[in-house]
């Protein structure tokens, strides 16, 4: 398939900048990917869809507050810090991407905070995803890491909103984040709140948590038309013994597992037996998931409403069916649903 079969026009209105009052009262648009029916619903109601031995495959991986701003020395010109992954404690080295970066050179130091206390140093700018800075910080490692994190805001896309707020440390992450890692929420898992998960338990309904510390390779622009010629960031992701006993158990036993999110079908299409079940692992991914695909784990899958000519649009559309799935789109931009990770969920079975 093509890059351009994968485009839609969508106005900035139709980006979600704030989450729904409830998390689990955002719309839901329920995908029948056999017949191409669709039906409009309210997120809570997903688990009218399943039943007892179901099980929901979820990533609780954390996001961490990824944007700094600061200074460069001599000029004081402002730039933005993305932290993307640390590469080693002891050293304080941290893989970013420095915006503006032209004129970011090796040697430079950049500084953060009122105080400027805080001060990194340019010291590799040939990494694929931008530069290495080490913080020069002198004291214990989790007091640098708390200074670090006090400096960073929550990495909302600024495509979502321009202007971070306080609510947002909340809103940008899901109630069961506890494996920090992420620069992106997992958009689909922000829907699931306690009342939901309540729910699911007097319905007999099971979870399994995995851990997929997501990167920012899904916003990346895809500039290749031929999809197959597009290559995929890393990911890492760990999926426990028990995780992948309770998942194989699931599929073995002929009920119904519900990938939550892009993340967590990437993971869980990445190792797959013969016999189609999955074995535990803490590996880096880079699979890229587009149409024709066949799937071996999840019989159902939830997701957002994706950007255009987005990858993730894209494994969303190997699952439910490429015309199946966009026209489900051209009905959501006339249906007034909001895309975005604040925006409402798409349920495909």
């Amino acid at each position: 398939m093509k890059l351009s079969q994968f485009n839609f026009d969508l106005k900035q209105e139709q980006i979600a900048s704030e989450p729904t009052r409830w998390r689990d009262e955002c719309r839901l648009m329920v995908l029948h990917k056999d017949s191409g029916k669709i039906e409009h619903r309210i997120f809570k109601e997903i688990i009218d869809y399943f039943g007892k031995g179901d099980r929901f495959v979820l990533n609780d991986t954390k996001v961490f507050p990824a944007r700094l701003y600061g200074k460069k020395e001599k000029t004081g010109a402002e730039i933005t810090v993305f932290l993307l992954r640390e590469l080693a404690k002891e050293q304080r080295l941290w893989d970013v991407i420095v915006d503006p970066a032209r004129k970011i050179r090796i040697g430079n130091k950049l500084y953060f905070g009122e105080d400027e206390s805080m001060v990194a140093e340019v010291i590799d700018n040939t990494t694929s995803r931008g530069r290495t800075l080490r913080f020069l910080y002198d004291g214990p490692y989790e007091e640098f890491k708390e200074a670090l994190f006090a400096l960073g805001e929550p990495p909302v896309p600024t495509w979502v909103k321009e202007k971070v707020t306080p609510e947002d440390a909340e809103n940008f992450q899901t109630i069961f984040a506890r494996n920090e890692g992420a620069v992106s929420a997992p958009a689909a898992g922000l829907h699931f709140s306690r009342e939901l998960f309540n729910r699911m338990i007097l319905k007999d309904i099971e979870k399994t948590f995995i851990t997929v510390h997501m990167g920012i390779g899904h916003f990346r622009t895809v500039d290749v038309e031929d999809l197959s010629k597009h290559r995929m960031d890393c990911e890492r992701m760990i999926i426990t013994p028990e995780a992948a006993a309770e998942i194989n158990a699931t599929k073995r036993s002929g009920h119904k597992l519900v990938a939550v999110g892009i993340t967590v079908i990437r993971a869980l299409e990445t190792y797959v037996t013969t016999n189609h079940e999955i074995k535990d692992n803490d590996i880096w991914t880079n699979k890229f998931i587009f149409p024709p695909y066949e799937f071996s784990i999840p019989d159902a899958i939830v997701s957002n409403f994706q950007m255009p000519q987005s990858t993730m649009l894209m494994t969303v559309a190997a699952f439910g069916g490429y015309e199946n799935v966009m026209n489900a789109y051209e009905v959501a931009l006339s249906e007034g649903y909001r895309f975005g990770p604040y925006g409402d969920a798409m349920l495909i079975i």
